[in-house]
């Protein structure tokens, strides 16, 4: 068995080939690209695609970012901004409204995309926007242990649950933002 580079890579646990039952193993078939599960019996390429997940840095209504801290796995007990993966069909910035309502009971409106975070090794691929709060009131829900505001001197930096959590939140306070457009 292959163990994971990280905890969404889930590659291991395929063993078996969709279309004909036959056992799946690692190949290399180019070499400009990693190695991919194929069938040994009719030679199927199961392609393991990255998942998308959103992510939002709300302004609070005290004027703090809002941060969740996670009571799942992976990154139990750690700090992380509202988010999650998006659904087959669901518009990204419909996702990210509903993760920011879901996670921290908070109605948002989106002000902007920070940026997109893919890093080697790992699944998703991460696109974080900025938002203000319009409604709700501060709660978690099954996947938060609690949900707090940070002005940006009182950031748990030391206490984030993942890279992209940290590079977002620097990007933001930096000031960066690019306008959002219209999905289809």
């Amino acid at each position: 068995m292959v163990t994971p580079l990280h905890p969404h890579d889930d590659a291991h646990t395929y063993r078996f080939c969709p279309r004909c039952g036959g056992a799946l193993a690692r190949r290399l078939l180019k070499d400009t690209e990693p190695e991919r599960l194929v069938c040994a019996a009719c030679g199927f390429v199961f392609y393991l695609d990255p998942k998308i997940a959103v992510g939002t840095i709300i302004r609070g209504a005290g004027d703090g970012l809002v941060l969740v801290r996670r009571a799942i796995e992976p990154g139990y007990g750690l700090w992380v901004f509202p988010g999650g993966y998006v659904d087959r069909g669901e518009l990204l910035t419909a996702a990210a409204i509903r993760e920011a309502r879901e996670e921290c009971g908070l109605d948002v409106r989106l002000e902007g995309l920070v940026n997109i975070y893919a890093y080697p090794g790992h699944t998703p691929v991460i696109v974080v926007y900025a938002a203000t709060s319009v409604g709700g009131s501060l709660a978690v829900d099954d996947e938060g242990l609690e949900v707090a505001e940070f002005d940006a001197a009182s950031i748990p930096w030391t206490d984030l649950a993942f890279p992209s959590t940290r590079d977002a939140l620097r990007d933001y306070l930096a000031g960066i933002l690019h306008p959002t457009t219209h999905e289809h």
